[in-house]
């Protein structure tokens, strides 16, 4: 039986978490419950990466379905033949969080990595390519494709998002409430032309990279990209 072809689907990119470095786990965690007054669960090892991470959902509001991710070298990794991503191998950048974490960049969910690489490309930035990874949970294990450049370097300096294609599970479905969300996201440092792609706000003239504005049980928190 003949037809018409069917019309392919549109490419949806949205945001998905938010990305905070810190010198340690017990230091991400520490800064969330003084910051954000809430506590965030165990998440597990990116053994690729070399690092570790705790996750706080932030389920509410406008931003649903998206997350906060503290990440940090983890000191029991073996050396890595490749760069750690957000810059996490950067001098520059471990000095600005040996005191305190730091906002230091986002990444993006979408329907298809390699068509979302292509239009971020196209629209001057380069995420890098895509690759597969996974990481063990207590609920089993998590997959995705992520794009991420050779060198970890934060496009356009944590403005730009990466971009995340997950498999049949994502972190939200296992994460507690915490009381904490996303009021927005703005872009800054050259990404501005980005933000009506991506579904959040260009920064006014002067401001950081990156700016994600949180609503939490102790008031709204302004948390700045490093």
């Amino acid at each position: 039986m003949s037809g018409a072809p069917a019309a392919s689907s549109p490419l949806r990119i949205e945001p998905d978490h938010i990305v905070v470095a810190a010198r340690t786990l017990d230091a991400g965690a520490a800064w969330c419950e003084a910051t954000l007054g809430a506590v965030p669960v165990e998440g597990g090892r990116h053994a690729f990466m070399g690092t570790h991470n705790r996750l706080l959902g932030l389920g509410a509001g406008r931003h649903a379905r998206m997350y906060l991710e503290i990440i940090a070298i983890d000191p029991d990794a073996p050396p890595l033949a490749r760069a750690r991503w957000f810059d996490l191998d950067s001098p520059a950048l471990q000095a600005a969080i040996a005191t305190t974490p730091r906002l230091v960049h986002w990444v993006a969910r979408c329907s298809d990595v390699d068509a979302a690489i292509a239009a971020l490309r196209s629209a001057g930035h380069d995420p890098g390519d895509a690759i597969a990874a996974e990481r063990r949970t207590a609920h089993g294990l998590l997959r995705w494709r992520i794009s991420l450049r050779a060198d970890g370097r934060r496009p356009a300096a944590g403005a730009a998002p990466l971009l995340i294609e997950w498999g049949s599970v994502h972190p939200c479905d296992h994460l507690p409430a915490s009381g904490v969300s996303v009021a927005g996201i703005a872009l800054g440092a050259g990404a501005e032309g980005l933000a009506g792609m991506l579904g959040v706000a260009a920064a006014a003239a002067g401001a950081p990279p990156l700016v994600v504005a949180v609503d939490t049980p102790r008031g709204r928190v302004e948390l700045r990209g490093a």
